[in-house]
């Protein structure tokens, strides 16, 4: 691509990061549209809540392969192909996990949703490109509006739920297969916006600028995994994201399924996953604008103490009282958000532009797994326990991140305000070399 004068760079950033908005509110209404159910779609094929949280875990399973395999697409192809192709192929998995419902097999909606789990890759994914777009100090708030973008999805989405079943219980079909028509729409058109718009490429018009003088890798790309991943601010932003994601997905996973074993509607449930994935996305900007004012680290903190108060609040809900729990989910939502935005503005920070790609998608990988891990768990939990006892669980585990933090402090001193940019090698218009060495 021949170097772009500055208004056109600036003018194309803009553009991919509103198509990044975009394909985030979309793809996040059939994602969260789909997640609604699964767990009532399973308890009733099985009769049982045992395995209620599997269809949960496959989606995230299909998150943590998917972050992977489509990173490793993007670093060959572009950022466009690899979003284009995970919303795409999140489409195919909700043909399937229709088909699952009409047919009645575990099996099809377990790889319906593991599929459906590649489009919520694409969503997560889309954060870094944004955050590639803008120097170190703006991070935050670049990775903040792009998460924002699915609170659309967050309203949308349980709303769609009761008018999509009601929709396909009027063609004459199962009503719960109507949820699982929503990413058809919506996934769909993420995966078109993208492919569409998404020119020039991202990683074509990435700003350059490097965390810290740090010694390039010698081929201009390859990284050493294992000794990246050990940095202390590298470390330290995973464990949050790890530990955030798993305790907004053991509580969350598992609160459809114990308001309907107590005599709440779906509209009930609807109104609390609303309020839950409101507080994931709607208070994006201001994680990302905290995480600039007063750092990374100082945010992962305050999003730790939310978590640990959604929890407390969970585990002493009454069954039969909705607007406890829906405050709970709210902040169990805001929690996660801050640690979330400040997490991954942390893990940029402390990469090079040529690490970015391979080790995000680790990250990613990591984080979505361990999530799989509390999505099936938090059933037989809920089975043999209670639901108290997720909210119990959520306290101790968010003390991890701060141990984590603490020590590695001394190696984090400083590190939580985006340090000076230093540039890396670019080309005319500030651009940058793609990670696999093209420009």
């Amino acid at each position: 691509m021949p170097p772009l004068s500055p208004s056109a760079l600036a003018a194309a950033r803009r553009r991919a990061r509103w198509t990044l908005v975009s394909g985030v509110a979309l793809g996040s209404t059939g994602h969260i549209a789909a997640i609604t159910v699964s767990t009532i779609v399973a308890r009733d094929m099985l009769g049982q809540a045992t395995l209620a949280g599997a269809p949960g875990a496959a989606v995230v399973g299909g998150a943590a392969v998917g972050s992977v395999i489509l990173s490793a697409l993007m670093a060959g192809r572009g950022r466009r192909v690899g979003l284009a192709a995970g919303y795409g192929i999140g489409v195919g998995g909700a043909f399937v996990a229709t088909a699952s419902v009409l047919t009645g097999s575990f099996a099809l909606l377990l790889a319906g949703m593991l599929l459906i789990g590649f489009g919520n890759s694409a969503n997560q994914l889309s954060r870094y490109a944004a955050a590639d777009l803008v120097p170190p100090a703006r991070r935050g708030t670049a990775i903040g509006t792009v998460v924002w973008g699915a609170t659309i999805g967050s309203v949308a989405g349980p709303w769609l739920v009761p008018v999509s079943s009601d929709l396909a219980e009027g063609v004459g079909i199962a009503p719960l297969a109507g949820p699982f028509l929503v990413p058809v729409v919506f996934v769909g058109a993420a995966a078109v916006l993208s492919f569409l718009l998404l020119r020039p490429d991202p990683y074509e018009i990435a700003d350059a600028s490097a965390p810290r003088a740090r010694e390039a890798a010698p081929d201009g790309g390859a990284v050493a995994l294992r000794s990246t991943l050990a940095r202390p601010g590298v470390l330290a932003a995973i464990t949050a994201l790890i530990v955030g994601q798993f305790v907004m997905v053991l509580i969350m996973t598992m609160t459809p399924l114990h308001m309907t074993q107590h005599g709440h509607d779906l509209g009930a449930v609807g109104a609390v996953l609303s309020a839950h994935t409101l507080g994931m996305y709607a208070l994006s900007p201001l994680s990302g604008r905290l995480s600039e004012r007063i750092g990374n680290v100082p945010t992962i903190y305050l999003g730790t103490a939310v978590l640990a108060v959604s929890s407390v609040m969970a585990a002493v809900a009454p069954p039969a009282g909705g607007d406890l729990l829906l405050v709970a989910l709210f902040l169990l939502g805001f929690g996660w958000n801050l640690g979330f935005v400040a997490g991954s503005a942390l893990l940029s920070q402390h990469l090079e532009l040529h690490e970015r790609t391979r080790v995000q998608g680790v990250a990613d990988a990591m984080i979505w797994s361990t999530a799989a891990a509390a999505s099936l768990g938090s059933g037989l939990l809920l089975e043999f326990a209670g639901y108290t006892a997720l909210g119990i669980l959520g306290i101790g585990l968010v003390a991890i991140p701060v141990v984590t933090l603490l020590a590695t402090r001394a190696a984090l001193a400083g590190s939580g305000r985006p340090p000076e940019s230093v540039a890396l090698s670019t080309r005319p218009g500030g651009t940058a070399a793609r990670p696999d060495g093209r420009r």
